[in-house]
């Protein structure tokens, strides 16, 4: 009696050799890129033509309210100071910023700011020291002995200073469409209102503070019956 063989339930491992990896598709990279591409392109146009329309059809054109409060006085200060002489001053502020690794055209911006904005030069009489002031017994001759000038900080004017050109990477229109950078705003002010002292430090303001505030004793002091009146500045 031939008996039938027990078959073996026992599962078996089957082991498949590993296969090689295969490249991803160049098409695909490109396809990506060219997609990116036509989508900021895209955005850019939108942009433009949303320019263009009239303020009541562009959707997302904005409306200015003003809901400031009205302004606290906060202190009052006693100034013990003539305002001698003023300098209005231009300046053209160049401003590049660009990406470590990134070429321009992609990832960089250029602005010229047009700043203007004036300083003024002032005498402190506050600082004029005990015995500055001379006067003879008869009251016909005084002599003064006054500070030199010195320089009020930068006025920048806001309505008077503009930006006049900006290039901007592509990577920046980009961004700019949906975000503004009050921050840029704030660095070209400042770098105007620094060129401006600078330039007001070179310049002869101080001098022509000076000689006006000189001037504006003698007549006074000489219009009280003084005949003989000497102003000179401490650095004289």
């Amino acid at each position: 009696m031939v008996r039938p063989e027990a078959s073996d339930d026992t599962p078996r491992e089957t082991v498949s050799a590993p296969r090689a990896a295969r490249p991803a598709p160049r098409g695909g990279i490109r396809g990506a890129l060219l997609l990116v591409v036509a989508t900021v392109a895209l955005v850019l146009l939108a942009q433009q033509t949303l320019r263009l329309l009239p303020h009541w059809l562009n959707p997302f054109a904005e409306e200015t309210k003003d809901r400031s409060g009205p302004a606290l006085l906060q202190s009052i200060r006693d100034l013990h100071r003539y305002e001698a002489a003023s300098g209005d001053f231009q300046v053209v502020v160049d401003l590049e910023k660009d990406a470590k690794f990134l070429p321009g055209a992609l990832r960089g911006k250029r602005t010229l700011f047009v700043g203007n904005g004036s300083v003024d030069a002032y005498v402190d009489f506050s600082g004029v020291g005990e015995g500055a002031v001379k006067v003879n017994a008869d009251r016909t001759s005084a002599s003064i002995r006054l500070p030199r000038a010195r320089l009020e900080p930068t006025n920048l004017d806001p309505k008077r200073s503009y930006v006049f050109a900006t290039e901007r990477g592509l990577f920046n229109r980009f961004g700019d469409f949906f975000s503004g950078n009050p921050g840029d705003q704030q660095q070209l002010n400042v770098l105007a209102g620094q060129k401006i002292q600078a330039a007001a430090e070179a310049s002869n303001l101080r001098g022509r503070a000076d000689a006006n505030t000189k001037l504006m004793l003698e007549n006074m002091l000489r219009a009280l019956g003084f005949k003989t009146v000497t102003v000179a500045s401490e650095s004289q």
